[in-house]
């Protein structure tokens, strides 16, 4: 099952993530830390109750008017100028942590998944069909899930509480491992399992599968929640010691205060052999094959065969392990902590994983901590919401089957693929254009660039459900099954030729994604609609919202991470030596850029933890800008409402990014996330020449950067 408080969607996408793009400034050894600069517009934080207002009304041109606030100059604060009304109209809605133009997107496909999984209820018995209406129904069926109470977690807690032995301990870990983190394509590198498998490419030969393995183990979101000695973070763990004793107490354990110390004593433990995010992210420390036969020896302490036949995994020999320091650490303390210790933290991670599955007074505790105290959320979603998400989750591509039918028709797919031609197309006139880039290095680029594959909408090809078993009126054993046939799903890959075509998102996600082990970039259907995407807007404007999105993701390719990666998605290095220099002297430079702003008076955004999407913004809005400049046909653009073509795509591009932070939630996100809020995301602009000329900013405003300080990519 999955952790109640992770994301639905997950390093290299547009909301989340970290990839690659070769990079190049005028002048490398110059940054805004060197000459500090005023930091772009701090986002607006909400720490209390607020309501949702209606959605914003969009010009026939495709942006929100009515969202400006012209009273701002450009240059000062072009966040603000863009979307100041917005801001201060805006309340973010009291069940969630935040809310800008993905939020609004993701609730309208709430709304339409909703009616088309209700709708699934009576289909034929054992069908695809009924098989989502049934998943949906168990959920909302709270009464009977009242009635069970705590009684389905009883076969997992007797489990555990069998353990007498250490190779006993390693067999139930073994059984528990699933296939939950997803470290490249969606970015998910977190689980509270003790460690987390995840099946891709082989870094070394992508032409096979190769199983990864993880950190995890943790609860709370990141190391930095458990080490960081601050009154805060303290404050957190003294609620979270609560939050476990409480859980524990409603699963009907006893001595509940000493659990609970020894559970979070076990994960601070654990916590300390945890990589850092920035290091995590680091695909060339994350490639280290491991014989199976050699674990024992390289990592002693779990009782790895064990541990291994209890994971389905047995006869694999062969694994890529992540951070392997952790791995070795994690499994030290399988031998050295005392074995209650490990039946406690056992007992209540199974209890908080099923605890949305439960009664009520699981779900609202699990709530009380994992919603409200570590993202700030006043109100729990309406179930309904919570129905939608979790069928989703478990059946994602079968629904995603039917939201294509409805409200993905050809032509808009049609039009979205055009678009992404064409600014693939800009991108590779891009790289004959770089002058500092010798010709082997740019001989290799191209040719990344002819192979990357582009699907827009849905998979050409749907997942199969037929072996998942959903039973009406079983919601919490519905997630357990539905789990574990995810993670056979993917141990079925091994050893079978690779799926280049493989989606690892779902077409009514409002989100996209780069596969740099694929070379290929995703479009779910979801985002191609207002206010990034509209067949009948202005060129200017879907160029600024959308075609910055696909520029991004193309740019994914060739960021910090993914220009690690080659033409066939081998992790090997084409570039000369001299051009690797001249990448990675850029990439400081914009870190430092980013290292600058500070969204909360104590925590700035980590420029190295974001690098990779701050390079894929940058280039994005960039070849996105030329590729409008190519669809124009050397004919000038008109001006609409005051505003001339390039005003109206730079404003198309600085709205999609609105949005509202409540504080802990901000805090959280700026320490894992490796996506800068949404202002920061805008400030790219003032690397662009072109953003200076088309709103004529001037060098003693907030945003300017001399022309040697602005960092160029591509």
């Amino acid at each position: 099952m999955t952790h109640p408080h992770r994301r639905f969607a997950g390093a290299r996408h547009v909301l989340v993530s970290a990839c690659t793009s070769a990079l190049l400034t005028s002048c490398a050894s110059s940054s805004s830390a060197e000459k500090p600069e005023a930091p772009a517009p701090t986002p607006q934080v909400t720490p209390d109750t607020a309501t949702s207002k209606p959605a914003p009304t969009y010009g026939t041109f495709g942006f929100d008017l009515s969202g400006m606030d012209r009273s701002i100059t450009p240059g000062d604060d072009f966040y603000g100028f863009a979307n100041g009304t917005w801001l201060q109209r805006t309340e973010i809605p009291a069940d969630r942590s935040s809310y800008g133009m993905f939020t609004r997107l993701s609730e309208q496909a709430d709304q339409r998944n909703r009616q088309l999984i209700e709708a699934q209820g009576e289909a034929a018995e054992g069908s695809e069909a009924r098989k989502i209406g049934d998943l949906f129904a168990s959920y909302m069926d709270e009464a009977g899930i009242e009635a069970r109470g705590a009684a389905p977690l009883k076969p997992e807690l007797d489990r555990i509480a069998a353990i007498t032995q250490r190779n006993q301990l390693a067999t139930v870990l073994g059984a528990s491992l699933r296939a939950d983190v997803d470290a490249l394509n969606m970015g998910d590198v977190t689980t509270d399992r003790l460690f987390g498998v995840w099946v891709a490419e082989d870094f070394n030969e992508p032409s096979r599968y190769a199983p990864y393995l993880l950190q995890g183990g943790l609860w709370l979101p990141d190391r930095d929640y458990y080490l960081v000695d601050s009154p805060r973070f303290a404050e957190v763990r003294k609620s979270y010691q609560a939050h476990i004793a409480a859980m524990l107490k409603l699963a009907g354990f006893d001595d509940v205060e000493a659990r609970a110390g020894r559970v979070l004593a076990l994960e601070r433990k654990m916590a300390q052999t945890h990589w850092s995010q920035v290091d995590t992210r680091d695909v060339t420390k994350a490639n280290n094959p491991w014989p199976r036969a050699e674990f024992a020896k390289r990592a002693p302490g779990l009782a790895w065969n064990d541990f291994f036949t209890a994971a389905g995994l047995g006869e694999q020999a062969h694994f890529i392990v992540w951070q392997p320091s952790a791995l070795k650490g994690l499994s030290k303390l399988v031998q050295s902590e005392p074995l209650q210790a490990w039946k406690d933290y056992l007992a209540f991670h199974a209890v908080a994983r099923g605890a949305p599955f439960l009664s009520k007074a699981f779900v609202d505790e699990s709530f009380a901590f994992n919603g409200k105290t570590l993202s700030g959320i006043p109100t729990q979603r309406e179930r309904w919401k919570r129905g939608v998400d979790v069928t989703n989750q478990f059946m994602g591509e079968a629904v995603g089957k039917l939201y294509v039918a409805k409200y993905f028709p050809p032509e808009v797919k049609a039009e979205a693929d055009a678009m992404v031609r064409n600014i693939i197309t800009a991108f590779d006139k891009r790289i004959d254009a770089l002058t500092w880039m010798s010709a082997e290095t740019r001989t290799r680029a191209k040719q990344k660039v002819s192979s990357l594959q582009a699907s827009i909408g849905h998979p050409d090809q749907w997942r199969d459900y037929s072996g998942l078993e959903v039973v009406r009126g079983d919601a919490f054993g519905n997630a357990e099954r539905a789990t574990l046939f995810e993670y056979h799903r993917n141990l079925g890959k091994l050893g079978k030729p690779v799926d280049r075509k493989e989606w690892y998102m779902v077409p009514q996600l409002v989100n996209a994604l780069n596969s740099p082990q694929q070379n290929s970039i995703i479009f779910p259907a979801a985002i191609l609609q207002p206010p990034f995407f509209d067949a009948n807007a202005d060129p200017a404007v879907n160029y600024g919202g959308i075609g910055a999105v696909i520029g991004h993701e193309i740019v994914h390719s060739f960021d910090d991470v993914g220009a690690k990666f080659d033409a066939r998605g081998k992790l090997e290095n084409w570039w000369t030596k001299e051009d690797e220099a001249k990448f990675q002297a850029a990439g400081k430079a914009l870190a430092a850029q980013y290292d600058a702003y500070r969204p909360l008076p104590d925590l700035a955004v980590n420029g190295e933890l974001t690098l990779g999407e701050n390079i894929a913004d940058m280039a994005g809005v960039a070849v996105a800008y030329d590729a409008y400049q190519l669809s124009l046909g050397g004919k000038p653009a008109p001006v609409i409402d005051g505003f001339n073509g390039d005003q109206r795509f730079f404003l198309g591009f600085g709205q999609v990014w609105r949005n509202k932070y409540r504080e802990p939630y901000l805090r959280r996100i700026l320490m894992t996330d490796g996506h800068a809020p949404g202002p920061y995301r805008t400030a790219t602009v003032r690397n662009l020449d072109a953003w200076y000329n088309a709103f004529g900013v001037q060098p003693d405003q907030t945003l300017y950067l001399a022309p040697d300080q602005r960092v160029r990519i591509w």
